[in-house]
């Protein structure tokens, strides 16, 4: 197939398929007019690399993947090498979450003492009155 029907199965576009090529992740062989082609595994190859930037993962920590499959296994992450990327990746996934449960933690904590300091206390909460004017019965906003 040509890079634009690959570009389209893939969920791309040509000029992605063109910059994977120069980084050594896509290998198009040519025809006699030098056109592009690729095959059901070249696709094989993008669908792995969307899945795992889906994920999170940068253009590089695809590699490991790219290159298990080019050996000729049915999947991407059935070597160490991909294992390791995964160990990394759900490391580097635990770390963010504990600074975000850090973050989240103080910005309660914030805005526990912010109403504490209102003059008249926190506003009460009421499913019923929610995105009503403060202090305003539904009546006197009509």
């Amino acid at each position: 197939m040509r890079i634009g029907e690959l570009a389209e199965r893939a969920g791309t576009t040509p000029r992605t398929l063109r910059y994977y090529e120069s980084r050594g992740l896509l290998t198009a062989r040519r025809t006699d007019r030098g056109h592009r082609t690729y095959d059901e595994d070249d696709l094989r190859l993008l669908q792995q690399i969307r899945t795992l930037q889906d994920f999170g993962f940068e253009l590089e920590e695809t590699r490991p993947f790219v290159d298990c499959l080019r050996a000729g296994h049915p999947a991407g992450d059935a070597c160490p090498a991909s294992i390791a990327v995964y160990r990394r990746k759900v490391a580097e996934l635990d770390g963010l979450i504990e600074q975000l449960r850090a973050v989240r933690a103080q910005v309660g904590a914030q805005l526990l003492r912010a109403e504490a300091e209102l003059p008249h206390g926190p506003a009460p909460r009421c499913e019923l009155t929610a995105g009503k004017a403060p202090g305003k019965t539904t009546e006197e906003e009509e």
